[in-house]
């Protein structure tokens, strides 16, 4: 087993900057066309491979990315398998070649941490950001460390949470979210039903308005299957009811109820933390979320289960595209619970 410790000193012309609250940074040689860039990122990638083990992130500046195809290129030369989206949960715009916009949520909306597809059977292993236009204000992807993130957490919630995994419950709707058809890429009910009951994904349908309520337990603390450690791993804070804007929270309540929710997390044993609990899981985000102001032409490479993501509000216009790869299968990360369709009952 790897460690970040035993990876090799980097090659010649690839220095990483470390900066406090800031992902690592490496600048490529200035001048590069398309062509010398992506030979660079191929002579490098090792060197990026590396420092993504230690670093969890690592934020690539000066290279000629200007469009998705050129970002297409660049993901070519540092990605060798491409992983798919799974389980769509927010709208992204589809380039063609596996290159998506990395979200296409109002400009105003804050976005938390999170692990991409936390709660799927196989997942990213990494993600490629790039950026081909830089807001005027705001908008960095940001990125936190979840080795850290554990180690800071109340020990006392990381065994409940070790012990019961994390709950997510999905209400489909046209109105809020996305409705079933967009999530599993399906208009068949039947195609659907297969798709999560290969995937461990409990179900019920919602006649009268043909919409699907999906129940998952999954674990919230894995392994990573190089290095060994142990990692935060879920989207329990991204999708909890307490951490939305209150405003937001108070009109989806009041239109669809506590239990009627887009998106709702709980304790794997169907239990809701308290507002200090899910405030104490936000800080510990808070303390390890570090940001760079995007500039045209940069890259980040983000370690999906070394590091969360997420993205600040932003003014101006923001294009930021995103590419998954080297898809890590969920049984190979020794979660501290298994995928379940029910709650934890304690056995």
């Amino acid at each position: 087993m790897t460690t970040y410790a035993e990876s090799p000193a980097p090659a010649a012309g690839f220095a990483p900057v470390r900066e406090p609250g800031k992902p690592v940074v490496v600048h490529a040689p200035a001048g590069l066309d398309a062509a010398s860039a992506a030979a660079w990122l191929t002579a490098h990638r090792a060197d990026v491979q590396a420092e993504l083990l230690r670093s969890g992130a690592v934020l690539l500046r000066g290279l000629p990315v200007e469009d998705a195809a050129s970002f297409a290129a660049a993901r070519d030369a540092l990605i060798e398998r491409r992983a798919g989206y799974k389980e769509k949960a927010t709208p992204r715009t589809d380039f063609g070649e596996g290159v998506f916009s990395s979200t296409d949520l109002p400009a105003v909306q804050p976005i938390r941490l999170h692990n991409e597809n936390s709660y799927t059977l196989d997942f990213p292993g990494v993600l490629l950001f790039g950026c081909v236009t830089a807001p005027e204000e705001g908008g960095a992807t940001t990125v936190g460390d979840m080795r850290e993130a554990l180690r800071l957490l109340p020990p006392e919630l990381v065994e409940r949470f070790e012990r019961a995994g994390w709950l997510l419950v999905r209400n489909y709707s046209e109105l809020a979210g996305l409705p079933w058809y967009k999530t599993f890429a399906t208009e068949d009910r039947a195609v659907a039903e297969a798709y999560c009951e290969e995937n461990t994904v409990g179900y019920e349908w919602v006649e009268e308005d043909d919409s699907m309520i999906t129940r998952q337990r999954r674990s919230a603390v894995v392994t990573h299957p190089v290095t060994g450690e142990r990692t935060w791993f879920n989207h329990f804070a991204f999708w909890n009811s307490r951490t939305l804007d209150p405003d937001v929270r108070e009109v989806l309540v009041e239109t669809y109820g506590e239990d009627g929710l887009p998106f709702n997390t709980y304790l794997g044993d169907g239990s809701r933390l308290t507002d200090a609990e899910v405030d104490a899981v936000n800080a510990v985000y808070d303390r390890v979320t570090v940001r760079e102001t995007w500039q045209r032409g940069d890259l980040m490479l983000v370690d999906n289960i070394l590091c969360a993501h997420g993205r600040e509000a932003y003014k101006g216009d923001r294009k930021i595209l995103v590419a998954m790869g080297e898809p890590v299968a969920l049984a190979d990360c020794a979660p501290a619970t298994q995928p379940s369709t029910t709650v934890f009952t304690g056995e």
